[in-house]
Order: structure tokens, then C-alpha cells, then sequence
């Protein structure tokens, strides 16, 4: 990280740590990981956490097929215009195939071996995305084989569909393979260890409503922050997250520390300095610049998240550094 303001204090009377938060807040922007259960379409799984925790808005990031199971994350309030970053996390996956007669391990593991890679990846027949012509990136490993069963475990970019992956190795081997089971280990950073269920979450709550008891409600709800780690950090002071809330551009008195290495046209996460996320924004220079620059704009956000009367609108024309 790159130190410009070593000296800056955040008031006490503003804002506060997301680990503070209550948990309507929580609700208010947050994310829950779900293990989904076989039978109801991620739709319906959102839709039913939506009933339990009596929330309006909670909605799911990454669709799973009706008969899989596993890694699905929730996201509930201001969260939902974090969907679209979700979708595309790269994604692992348990599969059980099913073969049409008894695999012959050196052929399947050469079929895997081919399917490697950036490898093209049509939509199955009953996928309701349009069918086109696309690639994806695809590692995937053999686990075991026992007969015409064979486990694989499959890490892949978004957007990838492991039926299509069984058909092609079926096609491979020259047998059809039909995929028996499926269950999403890890979305992003989030992972199977992590997740809990349905059940998990209705009795969590009720535990809050009814009892007052909150630990378990907080420990499956997480911060809408949870949500954006991977992405370089520049924090800022109050009076810049002040402005921001309210529309105005990053400027460069704002600034209280930013990560090095950073380039214009890169996304990056606005901090306050008690670790609320204000904004994802676009670098509009340089990281090296910046240090020598005493005013100016230094990115321009592109979704604002932090209510707009958590912090005063304290900054002058032109100017953040309040």
C-alpha cells in the first residue's frame, strides 16, 4: 500500500466497523452462502431464503441446475448490485459421471487431458441460454472410477457447462456419458465449508425473532465487504466518503492510502478507514502518480453503496479532502 496521509483520523460520531453493524443491517447489505439442495432451481431457493428472513430484496448469484447441489450465494439489499461481479466467478464443481458401458481409465483420463484448456463449451439442448459458439477455460481431474461411474472434479470459468463437458468426453471415448451428479464445491473465494442450509438459516433466525439471540444469524450472515477482497483497496477519509455517497468523483486530498500498481481503466474498492465500502470505482491514472499529485481526480465511481447519510457532506468545489 502506498501511504499518502499518514495522519488521518476518522470520527468516532460516524459510520461504523462492518463486524459492528446489527443485524437489520446486515440484512439491509449482505451475503448469505447457501448449500442448495436437489430439487428446486436456485430461483425458488432464493425465493423461499427471501420468505424466511422477510426481506425484500435477495437474490442469487450463480444459477444452479434443479437436480444440483451445493455453493450458492445470496445476496440480499444494496448486495443485488453486486450480481453481476458474482456471476462471473470462476466456479469448482464435483461430478459424478454415469457411462453407458465400464470406462477404460487411460481413455477417459486422455478424453480429460483433450477437454483441458480453453476448450469450447456450447450450452446443452436444455439450457435456455441462446446456443452459440464459445470457449472456456476448463482444468478438470479424475478422482475415481468404479465401473461405468467415474467422479471428476472440474474448476472452470463462469458461464461453463459440465453436462456439455460429459457429453464431449462421452463423444471422446466413444460411448455416451450422462451426467448422474453434480455439486458445486466453491464459487469465487466461497467455499463448500462455509455454506449452510436452508434449515440452518430459518432456525437461525429464529433464534433472533423470537429469542434475541444473535450468533447464529451473524454467523451466517456476512458483510456486503465479503464480497469484493479480491479487488485493490484505496481508503479514503470521511469527508471523501461523505462526497462520493452524494455523487462527487474521488479526489486526490481524499486519500488516505491506496495499493500499489494500479493503472487507469482498473476497478478498484473505495474503503473508509473504518473498512465500509463506499464504491466500486475506475482508476482514472496512475497509482505512481498519484503521490506526486496534490489535486485532481483520481477515479470516478461506478456503484455507490454507502447510504448517503452514514457520513456529512463535508468536501469543498472540486475538492474531497474534508
Amino acid at each position: 500500500m502506498i501511504i499518502l496521509d499518514a495522519d488521518a483520523k476518522t470520527s468516532p460520531a460516524h459510520g461504523c466497523r462492518p463486524s459492528e453493524r446489527t443485524v437489520e443491517q446486515l440484512l439491509e447489505a449482505g451475503m448469505i452462502v447457501i448449500d442448495k439442495p436437489a430439487g428446486p432451481n436456485s430461483h425458488q431457493v432464493s425465493a423461499w431464503a427471501r420468505d424466511i428472513l422477510e426481506v425484500e430484496k435477495l437474490g442469487h448469484g450463480g444459477t444452479l441446475d434443479p437436480f444440483a447441489t451445493g455453493v450458492l450465494l445470496l445476496l440480499s439489499g444494496r448486495s443485488m448490485r453486486l450480481t453481476k461481479k458474482v456471476l462471473g466467478h470462476d466456479k469448482t464443481y464435483v461430478a459424478i459421471l454415469r457411462g453407458s458401458k465400464e470406462f477404460d481409465a487411460d481413455a477417459l483420463e486422455r478424453a480429460i487431458v483433450q477437454l483441458s484448456g480453453q476448450v469450447y463449451n456450447v450450452p446443452p439442448e436444455v439450457s435456455a441460454v441462446k446456443v452459440q459458439v464459445r470457449s472456456r477455460r476448463i482444468e478438470t481431474r479424475l478422482i475415481d472410477i468404479d465401473g461405468r461411474d467415474a467422479a471428476i472434479e472440474v474448476d472452470c470459468e463462469a458461464g461453463s457447462y459440465i453436462r456439455t463437458l460429459a457429453r464431449d468426453l462421452g463423444l471422446l471415448i466413444g460411448h455416451p456419458i450422462e451426467l448422474k451428479e453434480l455439486r458445486r464445491t466453491q464459487s469465487g473465494r466461497f467455499k463448500e465449508p462455509q455454506s449452510v442450509t436452508l434449515q440452518d438459516l430459518k432456525d437461525a433466525y429464529w433464534l433472533w425473532q423470537e429469542k434475541g439471540e444473535e450468533v447464529a444469524i451473524r454467523r451466517i450472515l456476512s458483510p456486503i465487504e465479503s464480497l469484493v477482497k479480491e479487488l485493490p483497496e484505496i481508503v479514503i477519509k470521511d469527508g471523501a466518503a461523505g462526497a462520493i455517497a452524494h455523487g462527487a468523483p474521488l479526489m486526490r486530498p481524499g486519500i488516505v492510502s491506496m495499493a500499489n500498481g494500479l493503472e487507469r481503466g482498473d476497478m478498484v474498492r473505495l474503503m473508509t478507514m473504518k473498512g465500509e465500502l463506499v464504491a466500486l470505482a475506475t482508476m482514472l491514472t496512475r497509482s505512481e502518480m498519484v503521490a506526486d499529485m496534490n489535486e485532481g481526480e483520481i477515479s470516478r465511481p461506478d456503484s455507490v453503496f454507502l447510504p448517503t447519510e452514514t457520513y456529512p457532506r463535508a468536501w469543498k468545489k472540486n475538492d474531497s479532502s474534508s
